[in-house]
C-alpha cells in the first residue's frame, strides 16, 4: 500500500513538474515575416495585435524581412534547431517542397469550424496541402492584370486593348508620346514571371502551361518559342522601359504612378505602395486575348503562414493559426488592402476586387505564379532567361536552349 501510494505521489509530483513546465511553451511566440512594404506591415502588425490582445499571455514578436532576402534565408531557418514559430509563405509547390523534407508541422488541428472546408474554398485544399496533410494556413490571394494610368490613357484618348493587336497599336501610340509603354522593375526577377505566365497561357492555354512547369515540356519546344516570340517582340519595338534591370518592382511602380509609363503587368499589391492621390489613378483591364483565343488565364497566387516542425511554442504557434483562419482576423487584414480574404466568409472589400473576383471566375485555368509553380532553381533560372530575352531579343534561341539543358539537369536531380 505504501508503495502504491508512493508511486502514485511520484506519479503526481512529475504531472505537476510538466504541467507547470508546459504554459512557458506557450507564453512566447517568434513570427518570421516577409510583409516589408508599408501598407502590409501596418495591416499585419496590427492583426498581430489583436491577438495579442485575446492572449495576454503569450509574448509575440514579429521579424520582418525584405521580401527577396526572406525568399533566400526561410530555408535555412526552417531547418535550424532555432526556427520561428510561424513564417510568412506560398502555397503550391513552394510550400509541398518543405513539406517534403519534413521542414513543416501538420496543422490539420487547427481549423475553429473542425475542418478546412468549413473555412476555405475546396480547391484550396491542394495547393495547402503535402501528401493528405494540411501544411499551410490561407490568408490572402490576389489577381494580376494589366495595370495603367488613367491620366495618360485619357490625355492620349486610349482605351484597355482586349486583343493582342489592339494592345500592340495602345503600346505604339504611347511610345510616340514619348512616353514608356510598359513599366517592369527587372531587378527583382519575378516580375518577368508574370509576363511569362500570361504569354504562355494566352498562347497555348494553361494545361499546357501546367506542364511545362512540371518540367514535361522542352524550352525549345515550337509553342514556347512562340511564346517568347511576343515578348521578344515587345523589346525589339521599344515598348519595355530602358534599363528595367536596374528599377526594383515599387521603383519601377513609381513610373506607373507618375505617368511616365503608361501599364504595367503586376499583382494586385501595386495599390500598396501607391501614394493616396494616385490610388484613383490607377485601374486595370484583362491580360488581352491572343491569336483568336476565347479562353484566358489568370495568376492567382495564395500567400499564407506555415508552422515550421522544429518551432519551440508549437501550442502558441497553432493558436494563432487557429486566429488567422477566422473571417474576423483574414477581414481585419485583407480590408484595408483591397485583397480578397481566403476565407469563404470575408465579403469583397471593394469594387476593385469586385471586377477581379469576376476576372478570376471567368478564367479557364488559374496559376499561383511561375516562381510558386516550378520547383525554385528552375524558376530562377527561367526567370533569369525572360530578363536575357527581354535584353536581347536576337539571342533568344539560344538563351532557351540553354535553359532546357537546365530543365534536364534540375528536374532529373528531383527524380
Amino acid at each position: 500500500m505504501k508503495r502504491f501510494l508512493s508511486l502514485a505521489a511520484l506519479t503526481l509530483l512529475v504531472m505537476g513538474l510538466l504541467a507547470a513546465c508546459g504554459p512557458k511553451t506557450d507564453k512566447e511566440l517568434i513570427i518570421n515575416s516577409y510583409m516589408s512594404d508599408q501598407a502590409p506591415k501596418e495591416a499585419f502588425q496590427k492583426l498581430v495585435d489583436e491577438f495579442q490582445k485575446q492572449n495576454t499571455a503569450i509574448k509575440v514578436t514579429v521579424n520582418t524581412t525584405a521580401h527577396e532576402q526572406f525568399k533566400t534565408l526561410l530555408g535555412s531557418w526552417l531547418a535550424s534547431k532555432d526556427a520561428p514559430d510561424v513564417v510568412t509563405w506560398f502555397a503550391g509547390y513552394r510550400m509541398q517542397a518543405f513539406a517534403a523534407k519534413g521542414l513543416l508541422e501538420p496543422i490539420d488541428t487547427v481549423f475553429p469550424g473542425g475542418s478546412f472546408e468549413k473555412e476555405f474554398p475546396a480547391a484550396f485544399k491542394p495547393p495547402a496541402s503535402y501528401e493528405g496533410k494540411i501544411y499551410f494556413m490561407p490568408q490572402s490571394w490576389y489577381w494580376w492584370a494589366v495595370y495603367y494610368n488613367k491620366d495618360v490613357f485619357a490625355k492620349l484618348k486610349l482605351t484597355p486593348a482586349k486583343t493582342w493587336d489592339e494592345f500592340l497599336a495602345l503600346c505604339e501610340q504611347v511610345k510616340k508620346a514619348k512616353l514608356s509603354p510598359i513599366a517592369i522593375g527587372a531587378k527583382d526577377t519575378w516580375t518577368a514571371g508574370g509576363w511569362f505566365d500570361y504569354m504562355d497561357t494566352a498562347v497555348n492555354g494553361g494545361p499546357f502551361h501546367q506542364q511545362l512547369t512540371m518540367g514535361k515540356v522542352s524550352y525549345t519546344d515550337a509553342k514556347v518559342k512562340e511564346t517568347f516570340g511576343y515578348i521578344a517582340e515587345l523589346s525589339k519595338k521599344g515598348y519595355f522601359i530602358p534599363n528595367a534591370t536596374s528599377y526594383s518592382w515599387q521603383e519601377a511602380a513609381k513610373l506607373l504612378f507618375d505617368g511616365k509609363a503608361a501599364m504595367y503587368l503586376m499583382g494586385q499589391f501595386i495599390k500598396d505602395v501607391a501614394p493616396e492621390d494616385k490610388k484613383p489613378v490607377i485601374d486595370f483591364f484583362q491580360f488581352p486575348y491572343v491569336a483568336g483565343r476565347t479562353e484566358y488565364a489568370v495568376d492567382t497566387p495564395t500567400d499564407g503562414f506555415m508552422v515550421p516542425v522544429n518551432a519551440k511554442h508549437k501550442l502558441a504557434a497553432k493558436k494563432f493559426m487557429a486566429f488567422l483562419a477566422t473571417k474576423e482576423a483574414q477581414e481585419m487584414f485583407c480590408k484595408p488592402l483591397g485583397r480578397l480574404a481566403a476565407n469563404v466568409n470575408v465579403p469583397v472589400p471593394n469594387a476593385d476586387a469586385e471586377r477581379g473576383l469576376a476576372m478570376v471566375k471567368g478564367a479557364s485555368f488559374a496559376a499561383q505564379f511561375y516562381d510558386r509553380d516550378a520547383p525554385e532553381e528552375m524558376a530562377a533560372k527561367g526567370m533569369n532567361a525572360i530578363i536575357d530575352i527581354m535584353a536581347t531579343p536576337d539571342k533568344m534561341d539560344d538563351i532557351l536552349a540553354a535553359l532546357d539543358k537546365e530543365r534536364e539537369r534540375i528536374y532529373a536531380e528531383l527524380k
